[in-house]
């Protein structure tokens, strides 16, 4: 027997609401003390609603006990007790949840198929049913979100109980959740992790239910843990492998997280702990945990932890711009100079194609109406790159200006302020083109529109550099998002989001996490050009004739005009 799911037919779930707040905020407790109302000036409007499932239904079929086992994937209290009542006693104690999550469609594209005709139901003693599952994405047993596209069969086994109602027997690990609901059950939390250089925290977004505490929850995936393998070659995590949380749960006193840990932490250098107190708060923090400190223990006796210094990013500067040949940021309606550089380039005789500016204003990266790629700053104009077919540059927070021509992404290049282009090696050995490349701000991962195949992804991939410093090489592919029509732009908007400008013929702007789901509006009618900046709100958009455009709520408003070039900054 084949049939859809649908909403409409289920039977095994009945759906309530109940309210959950924010990441930002501690998570809906299942125990413990009272927890605190909203933050003074937060708006109720701010809540999330997390839908629940209800257990089986006396009589139901098989078909019905696998489609409301599925349903009740949505409520992740007491380790998934809801969908364990649709199994029989020897699988609720083997099934594991926690596996992994099944991003699909939606509850009405599911199709299940059963061996047992609805008529003969009632006769049977056993069943076996197939859901047939449209896949968007998937979350690994660590959290780790990958897009997962395409059809996905799902098998079931099923056996009438003795008191004649069905029961699950046999059922894969991990649960399964429809896209629209997926953040509303699961939320994203950036763990943060050093650079090579022990200088930069570079995010890893991982997902986990929201019923959790977040200040537990992001703590086990740290102390214990290791980064996704597409980052493991560029970041490391301080806290040693033989150190690990010596009890289950990370308690906040007067916003100190108080963190137990095992016995071998006491042997760990000031430097060690030092490293291991600023990841774990800046984990934390970026989770939205308020914690102005963590406070390490062994065996009941705090640690002596100080902080060290990283390399914090640069703060938003406003829109750069050239506008009738001044550049500069755009402040009311003057353009503000740049000391040095601005008059810099109103001297370049070329027309000027696109501009990156470095994070200490000193230098920036320019394609001229050559096509050739240049350097600019301290007095110099130093050509970086004649090859033909060039991409837009850019700059990387080490100095070295990143130049590729479209048509061969192998031969991707990076020079340093001495003008000495060092090769890139692995530089998306499958792709055949490669229309953006956009470094990040810390430096460790890098940003691409390649093309494989006859197929358009975003990708990102990690850094990896040698002693010096130098970028010799790009760790393996990961793709984030694949689009149907040509980009136009590529920004980064924060740590751990791109902008996508794409469709020349009907452009749109899409959102993309670096580890999670994205999201899609309509860009001005005529635009060309995208500038990032440390949130998705600061995103400006530049139009055909020189129209500059910035958010106004879910619109666009227009804010300059006369632009010739909307310039970016390194890791925008």
């Amino acid at each position: 027997m084949t049939r859809v799911s649908s909403k409409g037919m289920l039977r095994g779930a009945v759906l309530v609401l109940a309210a959950l707040l924010l990441p930002a905020c501690a998570g809906l407790p299942t125990s413990g003390n009272v927890a605190a109302g909203l933050e003074l000036g937060e708006s109720s409007q701010d809540l999330d609603f997390l839908p629940v499932a209800s257990g089986p239904i006396k009589g139901s079929g098989p078909e019905e006990i696998v489609e409301g086992f599925l349903e009740a994937g949505i409520t992740t209290s007491d380790n998934w007790a809801t969908a364990r009542e649709f199994l029989a006693p020897g699988l609720q104690r083997t099934w594991r949840p926690g596996a992994g999550v099944s991003i699909d469609v939606g509850t009405d594209t599911r199709t299940i198929t059963s061996t047992v005709p609805e008529e003969q139901v009632e006769d049977a003693g056993s069943a076996e049913v197939q859901v047939l599952l449209d896949l968007i994405a998937s979350v690994d047993e660590t959290g780790a979100y990958s897009e997962a596209l395409g059809a996905s069969n799902m098998p079931f086994s099923l056996e009438r109980m003795e008191d004649g109602e069905w029961r699950i027997t046999e059922a894969p690990d991990g649960v399964v959740i429809d896209e629209p609901r997926f953040t509303n059950v699961f939320a994203g939390y950036p763990l943060q992790y050093f650079d090579l250089s022990w200088s930069r925290l570079v995010p890893d977004m991982r997902w986990f239910p929201r019923r959790q505490s977040p200040a537990t929850t992001v703590t086990q995936a740290l102390i214990g843990g290791a980064p996704s393998d597409w980052l493991d070659p560029a970041v490391q995590n301080a806290f040693p492998a033989d150190v690990q949380l010596a009890q289950d749960a990370v308690p906040i006193t007067g916003q100190v997280a108080e963190v137990a840990l095992s016995r071998p932490a006491t042997s760990l250098d000031e430097t060690t702990l030092s490293r291991m107190r600023t990841q774990l708060q800046a984990t934390l923090r970026a989770a939205g945990v308020a914690v102005t400190q963590v406070q390490f223990t062994v065996d009941g006796r705090s640690l002596d932890a100080g902080v060290v210094d990283v390399v914090e990013p640069t703060p938003d500067v406003g829109t750069l711009v050239l506008q009738n040949g001044a550049f500069g940021r755009i402040v009311g309606d003057e353009i503000s100079p740049i000391d040095g550089i601005s008059a810099e380039i109103a001297a370049i005789p070329q027309p000027i194609v696109s501009i990156d500016l470095a994070a200490d204003d000193s230098r920036a990266a320019v394609q001229l109406g050559d096509r050739h790629v240049y350097l600019v700053g301290e007095g110099n104009l130093d050509e970086l790159d004649a090859r033909q077919g060039l991409i837009e540059p850019s700059l990387d927070p080490y100095g070295y200006t990143w130049t590729v021509p479209a048509g061969d992404p192998g031969a991707l290049q990076a020079s340093g302020s001495d003008v000495v282009a060092h090769p890139i090696a692995n530089a998306w050995p499958t792709a055949s083109a490669v229309s953006h490349v956009r470094v990040a701000a810390d430096g460790t991962r890098v940003a691409a529109v390649i093309t494989v195949g006859k197929q358009r992804w975003v990708v990102v991939a990690v850094v990896v550099r040698d002693s010096a410093g130098i970028p010799i090489e790009l760790g393996d592919i990961k793709q984030l998002i694949q689009i149907a029509e040509p980009a136009t732009g590529l920004v980064w908007l924060g740590a751990d989001r791109l902008g996508v400008l794409v469709d020349p013929s009907s452009p749109s702007l899409i959102t993309q996490m670096v580890g999670g789901p994205g999201a899609t509006e309509a860009a001005p009618a005529d635009a060309i050009a995208a500038a990032g900046a440390r949130s998705a709100a600061g995103v400006r958009i530049l139009g055909a004739t020189g129209d500059l455009f910035a958010h106004a709520g879910s619109a666009w408003r227009e804010v300059a005009s006369g632009v010739s070039v909307l310039a970016t900054r390194v890791g925008e």
